[in-house]
């Protein structure tokens, strides 16, 4: 597996694989191909049929700067990945240069004909069974397990990442107003986090926890700066769990830091092995690895056995499958913001039931990543990011 540092990564939303990875392989193509008299992007798949609502014509033109680009949307032709753009370079109207790539999930992305290398291999395990029973025999957390494998460096990484996640939180709570897009969603952060008059105590710490998530999820949402855990869209199920763990429960940042390791191994175990793509495996693969992410690092910082960490997972994860990706307009909003906040709850319900149901369990992690991969792979695509079923179709 490779680093967490391209799991966890700092970017605009509102999507990481509309976003992030188009504005990627446009730089990637200019460093082939600067220099020329136009550009032609043709955008086909989940790209196509969500790129406006998503803001990726207008982060590839960015991207392109003062260039002369035209964006093309495809929505008839079928390519071998959902997430497919073409580039295609000009000089005295003839074609000279052409690259097709594919906006892969988390902000990477993959050029046709190579292989996925950008980064070397960090982790020599890929298998959360293998990595359980290798920190087992050496007595070794897992967060203890990703500093031998990535270095004390991994350890700054985080605290940089936990920073920008905790001052997301507070921006969005901050934050007032309508959302862009003409959904005419308002912002709610605020008053959830406010309105705690005449609640039981549970009522009020849920509406703490969900208050956490949507402030992510709608700055995500008005293209704020956010940490892909592992998505965009998924970015503020994380944040949510570990902010109420400082302030609520009084963790502090150096235990937080450590709990992300834990649940970057998650996510880097489904992404390896699956997918994160909402646009490949549908919703369950971005909130779903959200979760478990966050039930992971939850039971870390509880001090929780590397069993438990993993039924933890297993149940946040297993409980997603089959959950379709069905953006209302093509927005990063309905139902994508209320499904952070309702998963940053359920993730802390997973650690709960892990810590007197573990030694009942029946299904290991791994059996449900792989469960995820291919009910994702048999999901229709009209419910993988393309707006085409579901409430993306129903609601108006």
């Amino acid at each position: 597996m490779k680093s967490l540092m391209q799991l966890y990564k700092i970017g605009v939303g509102p999507s990481s694989s509309h976003t992030m990875g188009p504005v990627k392989a446009t730089e990637r193509f200019l460093s082939e191909y600067d220099g020329c008299d136009g550009y032609t992007v043709t955008l086909f798949g989940s790209l196509a049929l969500t790129g406006k609502g998503h803001g990726t014509d207008t982060a590839i033109k960015a991207a392109f700067g003062k260039r002369n680009v035209d964006i093309v949307f495809d929505t008839q032709t079928k390519c071998v990945h959902p997430n497919t753009m073409e580039f295609c370079a000009f000089t005295d109207g003839n074609p000279v240069g052409k690259m097709q790539i594919f906006s892969i999930g988390g902000g990477d992305i993959l050029v046709a004909g190579e292989t996925y290398t950008d980064h070397e291999e960090v982790y020599a395990l890929n298998k959360f069974e293998d990595i359980k029973n290798y920190c087992k025999q050496h007595n070794l957390r897992l967060w203890q397990y990703a500093v031998q494998c990535e270095g004390d460096s991994i350890l700054d990484y985080m605290s940089e990442i936990w920073q920008v996640m905790q001052r997301c939180v507070d921006d969005g709570l901050q934050a007032d107003g309508v959302l862009p897009g003409g959904l005419n969603v308002a912002r709610r952060a605020k008053k959830l986090l406010s309105d705690q008059t005449d609640v039981s105590r549970q009522t009020r710490k849920d509406r703490i926890v969900a208050a956490y998530a949507f402030a992510v999820g709608e700055q995500n949402a008005a293209g704020g700066t956010v940490v892909t855990a592992p998505t965009c869209g998924s970015s503020g199920v994380l944040p949510a769990v570990f902010t109420y763990a400082k302030r609520q429960q009084n963790f502090d940042d150096r235990s937080i830091c450590q709990a992300l390791l834990t649940a970057g191994i998650i996510g880097n175990l489904v992404k390896t092995n699956a997918s994160v793509s909402g646009a490949e495996c549908g919703c369950q693969a971005e909130i779903g690895t959200a979760c478990a992410m966050a039930a992971a690092g939850l039971a870390e910082l509880y001090s929780m056995t590397l069993d438990e960490i993993e039924y933890s997972a297993e149940v946040a994860l297993e409980h997603h499958l089959g959950l379709t990706c069905d953006p209302v307009n093509g927005l990063v909003q309905i139902p994508c913001i209320e499904r952070n906040a309702v998963c940053a709850m359920r993730a802390i319900n997973a650690v709960s039931l892990a810590t007197f149901l573990t030694d009942s369990r029946k299904v290991s992690l791994d059996t449900v990543i792989s469960a995820m991969y291919e009910t994702g792979r048999d999901i229709s695509d009209k419910y993988r990011e393309t707006a085409q079923g579901g409430l993306a179709k129903l609601v108006r």
